[in-house]
């Protein structure tokens, strides 16, 4: 697409963060920008923001005048099979992420990063890594997408010298047409959003959006344990069809036999493979230890993120210091205090299975669980044997508690919770000493709060004042 703007009709769905800076870049280029919202409005400050730019907008539901457009630019809070999207589908009106539209205008690389689990990680510890190369070569990073930081906020920001490091949903893929990353990364693929997707395969069809458009000069970065991504790319029609240099990662086998450009583990070292040069830049042990970002799930995140960055030519000196000082990331398994013996962690970004089952797999036992919320279509038979293991008790919460207590009731205790203070009391009640009291949800927070960050921040305040 071009980023020719000017004097266009453009509607953009959903009044929140990324709607709103979709709105902002599309008036700083011209464009005339209607904005349509299904909720009511909550905040003035949005509307006279609005207003002052010019954008005309509409709250409490969409109308005809969602039609009356050259395209539209949709939010990822907007689910794709939302009656007014198949509407403008039928009409034939282009439909646009903010993540797409963004790029239109973005001069400086690419570097996107997408997955069920570990993407927000992955992209902050890319940042990291091209934060600190920026520092000796001149350029700056910028961490934007899902992370929390929209795209159109930052993109005119960028010259062709900085690096953007873009974590992508789903939903934000789900429209992107002709975005190109320099390097795209994909950590895994496991059943989520499957309230939002038709099947499971329409759900990773959105996520192998990150790499449609690439081509011979650009990169991408594949995990190779994940089942899902093995099966994807063992295909020989898929790998037939692959125009860019393809470099995946993995801890259970030398890819080095096999993939010109690579990542893997050897001997207890974390080695990359670039142009057919083997490099050995960590020790496996040195993230495992890390107190603060530990874990086999962390491991990978690392080599994704080193792989990525030493395909835009930064040095393993560099890739090796930025994770050895990397601090981890808050609500991921993120150690809040001890009270009488008992660890307290907080693990409110785990919104799917998957993640509650690296929590399992990190977190040593006896642990008392706090788990459930707004239910995205969860099937827990894969942590059941963590559960059996490793959970002496579960505290049920939210909508999904019921759901929860059957899933896990005929193997440990399960006790019931309807806030978060009652989960944290009971928890502490149940919990004794060298135990650990791990909030690890496998469900999205919106039955109860804004974001899982709230959630965590909820979690963490409770537990501060145990």
């Amino acid at each position: 697409m071009t980023n020719d703007v000017k004097n266009k009709h453009v509607v953009v769905l959903g009044g929140k963060r990324s709607g709103l800076a979709a709105a902002r870049l599309l008036r700083k280029h011209g464009a005339k920008v209607f904005l349509s919202e299904r909720e009511e409005l909550k905040q003035p400050s949005v509307k006279a923001e609005l207003d002052k730019l010019r954008v005309k907008s509409e709250f409490g539901g969409h109308t005809d005048k969602v039609f009356d457009a050259d395209f539209v630019v949709i939010s990822p809070g907007v689910p794709s099979n939302a009656p007014v999207v198949q509407q403008l589908e039928k009409a034939r009106i282009k439909i646009f992420s903010e993540i797409e539209m963004a790029s239109w205008f973005c001069k400086a690389r690419i570097v996107a990063i997408t997955g069920t689990n570990g993407k927000t990680t992955t992209t902050i510890v890319t940042h990291r890594i091209f934060e600190r190369a920026g520092k000796a070569h001149k350029y700056r990073a910028f961490a934007v997408g899902n992370i929390g930081q929209p795209f159109a906020d930052y993109v005119d920001e960028m010259t062709e010298n900085d690096i953007a490091v873009v974590e992508t949903s789903s939903f934000q893929l789900d429209h992107c047409i002709s975005f190109k990353p320099n390097v795209a990364v994909i950590t895994n693929i496991t059943p989520n959003h499957l309230d939002r997707y038709k099947t499971f395969e329409d759900y990773a069809a959105a996520k192998y959006r990150i790499f449609r458009k690439q081509t011979k000069s650009d990169t991408l970065v594949v995990n190779l344990d994940d089942e899902t991504l093995k099966k994807q790319f063992s295909k020989k029609d898929v790998r037939e069809k692959l125009r860019m240099r393809f470099a995946p990662i993995s801890l259970e086998r030398d890819l080095s036999r096999t993939y010109d450009t690579c990542g893997y583990l050897k001997d207890g070292w974390l080695t990359i493979k670039i142009n057919g040069e083997k490099e050995p830049f960590m020790k496996e042990e040195e993230i495992l230890n890390n107190v603060n970002f530990r874990g086999k799930h962390n491991v990978y995140n690392s080599l994704a993120a080193a792989v990525a960055a030493r395909a835009m030519d930064v040095k393993k000196e560099v890739i090796r210091e930025s994770i050895a000082a990397f601090e981890g990331v808050e609500h991921r398994i993120e150690f809040v205090r001890d009270v009488s013996g008992v660890h307290f962690i907080n693990d409110s970004k785990s919104t799917s299975v998957n993640a509650l089952w690296y929590a399992l797999d990190t977190i040593p036992a006896p642990i008392v669980l706090i788990a459930g919320g707004r239910d995205k279509g969860n099937d827990y038979t894969k942590v059941l044997p963590l559960v059996k293991m490793k959970v002496k008790c579960v505290v049920a919460l939210g909508e999904s508690r019921d759901k929860v207590e059957t899933a896990f009731g005929g193997l440990t205790k399960v006790v019931k919770a309807t806030t978060m203070d009652d989960a944290v009391k009971l928890a502490q009640r149940e919990a004794t000493k060298g135990d650990t009291v791990l909030l690890s949800p496998a469900c999205a927070s919106f039955d109860m709060f804004s974001g899982f960050e709230e959630r965590g921040e909820v979690y963490k305040r409770l537990v501060s004042n145990l």
